[in-house]
């Protein structure tokens, strides 16, 4: 189990958040290349949700033309750098691997993607282009996974884009919302404005579209408006005592960690509530930042939980401690966290069901909510004829992402609710081609 200092410095924090997928050499991506059995219908190319041809780019890698693996990554996938480093390809393309079969290690696909992606970024590779002008004009709200990746398929077919980005800085969940264990924000901003250079998109920073003037002026100017908005704040648990002094939410945590590194303050000891991905990262990365102890409390069983195995290991392998079938009842102290009260609970036919008389209080100085992320209805309400589901996820067409309102698209987390970043990629690249469709009078 790994021990850590709070870092104090920027290489204290790099060396605390060394990268889980560090970079191949050439030498290493040769050697991981050969092993690769290039399967006819190869099980790797299906668990992908953006269908990269991972036979043929790992084989132009092995025959030594990394220039043409980085063309077939990226013209799958328009975050082929980031998506290397940090999809979850322990359970889609290199758990499918034939390999895991016969007991032997599979290839590491997402390494070798990132390493014909970096040096197409670094070497500034001329493979792609704007289409032919065709004329047309469309609005992108949201300068993260979703929306980039539409904007780079619409300029391929020739249309003018703009994006419109609320924050100061590109790629929403990979620069604010990913765990830096994962991927650096140089390579996720690097990887950004190669693609601002091959395909001419322009992004307008600072630039929150939040009012129905603002909507009404995109609908005047724009003949299409794709909306790539993802989800908001974390959910609140509406306990006592929730506002308290140290107890934050887990999106926010993770962006702040993000952006100021070593000076972002951490407790001594921290309890995290939640069992998804979300709180496995906010918990490993109190660890990383020096907290003595870390809980991860759920209020079912660790079978139970959403996390990706894989994504617990790794918590636990830096010292995190799993506290299950707990379910918090308030956040206690004075002015400030000093625990949390819990009630132990029990699973009966697949409901939580609380135990009476069990409550008890786990000390504690953090408490880190990995409770879900609020979705982006006060803007959505904005839109005329735009319908959203039970669960706030806008309605849209599955194949060509049109909204109920025919003018708006959409796709990412604010249409599927909330997956990886290699789902938004290849969603929006198919609304890009269904709003192409549209505008063409294809449907």
């Amino acid at each position: 189990m790994a021990e850590y200092k709070t870092p104090t410095s920027e290489p204290e924090f790099h060396a605390n958040f060394a990268q889980i997928k560090p970079r191949m050499n050439k030498s290493e991506a040769l050697f991981e290349s050969s092993r690769c059995l290039f399967c006819f219908d190869a099980p790797c190319i299906k668990a992908c949700p953006s269908g990269i041809d991972i036979p043929q780019f790992i084989r132009q890698i092995n025959t030594g033309n990394t220039t043409g693996a980085a063309r077939t990554i990226y013209e799958a996938n328009y975050f082929g750098n980031a998506c290397g480093k940090v999809c979850p390809t322990e359970v889609l393309c290199e758990g499918a691997c034939v390999y895991n079969l016969q007991d032997v290690k599979p290839i590491e696909i997402g390494r070798l993607q990132s390493f014909a992606t970096r040096e197409a970024i670094e070497q500034n590779k001329p493979l792609f282009g704007p289409g032919p002008a065709n004329g047309r004009k469309v609005a992108i709200i949201g300068a993260g996974p979703a929306g980039i990746s539409a904007a780079c398929e619409l300029r391929s077919l020739g249309y003018e884009v703009d994006v419109f980005e609320a924050k100061s800085q590109p790629s929403g969940l990979t620069v604010y919302g990913v765990a830096p264990y994962k991927i650096t924000n140089e390579e996720v901003l690097a990887e950004m404005t190669y693609l601002e250079n091959q395909f001419g998109f322009r992004v307008q920073y600072n630039q929150p579209i939040a009012s129905r003037r603002e909507l009404e002026a995109l609908e005047e100017s724009y003949d299409a408006i794709f909306l790539g908005i993802g989800l908001g704040a974390t959910n609140p648990l509406l306990l006592p005592g929730e506002e308290r002094n140290n107890c934050v939410g887990a999106v926010e945590f993770i962006e702040q960690l993000r952006v100021q590194h070593h000076r972002t303050a951490v407790g001594r000891k921290v309890i995290v509530l939640g069992g998804g991905n979300t709180a496995m990262d906010a918990a490993s990365e109190s660890a990383r930042m020096g907290a003595e102890d870390v809980i991860l409390a759920y209020r079912r069983g660790k079978e139970e939980m959403g996390a990706y195995e894989f994504e617990y290991d790794l918590a636990k392998g830096v010292g995190v401690k799993g506290l299950f079938n707990v379910a918090p009842v308030e956040i206690v102290g004075n002015g400030k966290v000093e625990g949390v009260r819990f009630i132990r609970t029990a699973t009966l036919h697949g409901q939580v069901q609380v135990v009476p008389g069990s409550e008890f209080v786990e000390p504690c100085d953090m408490v880190i909510k990995a409770t879900g992320q609020a979705k982006q209805t006060q803007l959505l309400s904005l839109i005329p004829g735009l319908q959203v589901d039970n669960k706030g996820r806008i309605v849209a067409d599955e194949r060509t992402g049109q909204t109920t309102n025919p003018k708006y698209f959409t796709s990412g987390d604010a249409r599927n609710g909330g997956a990886e970043v290699v789902n938004a990629a290849a969603e929006a690249k198919a609304t890009a081609r269904g709003i192409h469709a549209f505008l063409s009078g294809g449907f």
